[in-house]
């Protein structure tokens, strides 16, 4: 005997509705899931990249002041540089002078240049044309002019001129200025 006009099926504790719902929060839960892992990774990603930041910052910081000394030791030397041309040029000058300053009929033989003063070593025909072409431009020079004459083999007369120009004096210019 038949009550139904269906075939009788069988039934499940997961109905279409349940398996529905099941699947819905399934999908929910692995989105979290996944969504949190990347969160996760991102985090990490973030801090790994913050610390290369901060050691290439403090690297490029290190390098900064590197090139700062550098600079600094470069300027030094440049400044030194300057005052060693700048030396040499009055130098230059200053020798150019002395040798303009000798008339033709004296010649020097070796001058030395002194940190206060200069030797010139020479030989004059006598000792009028010394004094009267070489001497007395150098006392307009000098402070202190010391000079001794020896007889050569061919009648001249070979000197030595030694000149000195007073250190306190030279501090008395200074400290005018």
């Amino acid at each position: 005997m038949r009550y139904s006009y269906i075939k009788p099926r069988k039934k499940t504790p997961f109905s279409t509705d349940i398996q529905l719902i099941t699947t819905f929060f399934s999908i929910t839960i692995i989105m979290l899931l996944a969504t949190y892992a990347f969160l996760l990774f991102k985090d990490y990603s973030f801090i790994k990249e913050r610390k290369n930041l901060i050691t290439s910052s403090l690297a490029l910081e290190k390098n900064v002041n590197d090139m700062d000394n550098k600079i600094a030791y470069i300027k030094k030397q440049k400044a030194l540089a300057d005052k060693v041309y700048t030396q040499n040029m009055v130098l230059k000058d200053s020798i150019a002078n002395l040798f303009d300053l000798v008339p033709e009929r004296i010649t020097l033989s070796r001058a030395e240049l002194l940190k206060n003063g200069l030797i010139l070593y020479g030989v004059t025909p006598n000792k009028d044309i010394y004094n009267f072409m070489l001497q007395a431009p150098l006392r307009s020079i000098f402070q202190k002019t010391y000079t001794s004459f020896y007889p050569s083999q061919n009648g001249w007369l070979q000197f030595v001129s030694t000149n000195y120009i007073s250190e306190d004096e030279g501090e008395e210019l200074n400290s005018e200025n």
